[in-house]
């Protein structure tokens, strides 16, 4: 018998612009649950180097380690924003600039051991529900239940434009972000890995409330499982 947990965590992984991170806020206020975004803490070390100019490239690890010193978390109702020098940065690591390096600062090993390590510590005594890179297969293995989102990479990208534009997107416009999507995906695809376990979702023709629906039901049904399988809830009798 698995012993039943007293925090749940959901893990939801997924290429770039898959509506990780929208999704995981939503499922988290449907269950009562906190939302932890840790491509946001990505984005605040990002921010924090920026300041001090140079490229991507020619950042080194202990650089961004030094950056990530100033980079903090603070409680809210059902998540958590990201601290820079103790300061809310959540227009800073939002801007065009961050989005731009951000890609190049998350394939380094010793930047996402020290981001996966500040993930865990936030999650540590209360149910979660985490976005993010290798969150399923690195940094909670054995979650409760693990959700793999994907679309086509067109419909990513009209997304992606839809929110930034706050307008319809031409058909041009999209074709170049699906360019750079793809890119993208190409370099992330070593810490964007489907865990053997979790379940994929193609949310290309759902809306977001559907999907939301979808996953909270996956959830719910995981934890009642979970129940049924914790000692002295779901024992066989001998007889």
């Amino acid at each position: 018998m698995t012993e039943r947990r007293e925090h749940q965590v959901i893990a939801i992984d997924g290429p770039a612009a898959s509506g990780k991170s929208s999704t995981a806020q939503w499922v988290a206020l449907e269950l009562g649950y906190r939302h932890v975004d840790s491509g946001a803490l990505y984005r605040g070390v990002t921010a924090a180097r920026l300041e001090h100019g140079g490229t991507p490239d020619e950042w080194t690890d202990e650089s961004l380690l030094q950056a990530a010193e100033r980079v903090s978390v603070a409680p809210r109702e059902h998540s958590f924003r990201v601290l820079v020098d103790g300061a809310d940065a959540e227009e800073r690591i939002r801007d065009e600039g961050v989005t731009r390096a951000v890609s190049a600062v998350a394939t380094r090993a010793r930047v996402r051991d020290w981001v996966n390590a500040q993930v865990r510590a936030i999650a540590s005594g209360t149910s979660v529900v985490v976005d993010g890179r290798d969150i399923g297969t690195a940094v909670f293995p054995d979650a409760q239940m693990k959700i793999f989102l994907v679309a086509d990479p067109w419909e990513r990208a009209r997304r992606r434009l839809l929110q930034r534009l706050e307008r319809r997107p031409l058909d041009e416009e999209i074709a170049a972000e699906t360019e750079r999507l793809v890119q993208r995906d190409a370099r992330d695809s070593t810490q964007t890995v489907q865990a053997r376990d979790a379940v994929l979702v193609d949310t290309t023709y759902l809306t977001q409330p559907e999907q939301v629906e979808r996953i909270v039901a996956l959830a719910r049904a995981a934890a009642r499982v979970d129940e049924l399988e914790s000692p002295g809830e779901g024992a066989v009798e001998s007889g």
